[in-house]
């Protein structure tokens, strides 16, 4: 038997409608229409699907088979219709955020609450565990979205810049290093370094200072929060480079001195990237213009 959407909407509307007159106007065809679609359902299926003789019509045992399919998938197509309609009109949507950036949940969560408020219907959610892999994922559209300081030249790909900022360094206010106007690399070679867990080809302390310097830590002590990070930098456990916004809420804390990394500092700067095909949608743009505009915020207080 060849089933067809319209065959299953049709004995979904018949059951609940009760006769073939109020079914077919749901259905907005003629009854003489609808009853020739279920004869031609029945002449296919070679069973009856209806019982006549009963008022309300009611369904046969096979038409009952037909109505729980109907009931099972029908819901699903509607859902994604209407999700292709929202999507058509630029209403709804999925942003899924894959992050290669530990530390920009500081303001990368504020950015979303904004975006959440203006639309409502874009499904939002955050992929720490694809770190390693984001951008392939992004590629095969697992995720919408990557926030990444390391562009590539990839097809189909665009890297839109979001904002600067400055690695720095931090230590307790009674390490030797807090004297220094600056750090350079050979400075951490006595000094436990702490880090989030992340691969150090993806901390900028390393890719930008260290590794270039041919520089290693005494030792590397990954903590996965940033509240975690700064109490050991102030117990004086090891020290620590995190981005200038991250260390914002402490600048005028006397427990610790930050300083920045070699005597002109060094700069940085986030992307997000995007199928280019995406760009086009409206929650897209608004996304990444929050991005641009809240870590701003930030770096103020």
């Amino acid at each position: 038997m060849y089933l067809e959407l319209k065959h299953l909407r049709a004995v979904r509307a018949i059951h609940e409608a009760g006769g073939l007159g109020r079914a077919a106007d749901t259905l907005n065809m003629t009854q003489s229409a609808l009853s020739h679609q279920i004869k031609a359902m029945e002449t296919l299926a070679g069973v009856e699907l209806f019982v006549r003789r009963a008022k309300p019509m009611r369904l046969s045992a096979s038409g009952q088979k037909l109505l729980r399919l109907a009931e099972r998938v029908l819901p699903e197509i509607e859902a994604v219709e209407e999700e292709l309609r929202g999507d058509e009109a630029g209403r709804s949507g999925r942003l899924h955020i894959a992050i290669e950036c530990h530390a920009c949940f500081d303001w990368l969560l504020p950015v979303l609450e904004s975006f959440r408020r203006a639309w409502p219907d874009i499904d939002v959610d955050i992929r720490p565990g694809l770190s390693f892999n984001a951008l392939p994922a992004l590629q095969k559209a697992e995720v919408d979205l990557v926030v990444s300081s390391d562009p590539e030249d990839l097809d189909g790909i665009t890297f839109a810049p979001l904002f600067d900022y400055d690695p720095v360094f931090i230590c307790a206010a009674q390490h030797p290093l807090a004297e220094k106007p600056w750090v350079e690399a050979g400075d951490f070679r006595g000094e436990t370094l702490i880090t989030y867990p992340v691969d150090a080809a993806r901390l900028d302390v390393f890719t930008q200072l260290l590794t270039p310097a041919g520089v290693t830590p005494r030792a590397v002590r990954q903590v996965e929060l940033t509240a975690v990070i700064l109490m050991l930098v102030a117990s004086n456990r090891g020290v620590a480079v995190l981005p200038d916004w991250v260390v914002r809420a402490v600048r005028a804390n006397p427990e610790y001195a930050i300083r920045p990394l070699t005597a002109t500092g060094i700069t940085r700067r986030l992307y997000a990237a995007t199928r280019t095909e995406d760009l086009a949608r409206p929650y897209m743009a608004h996304v990444l213009r929050l991005a641009r505009s809240e870590p701003v915020k930030l770096l103020r207080v």
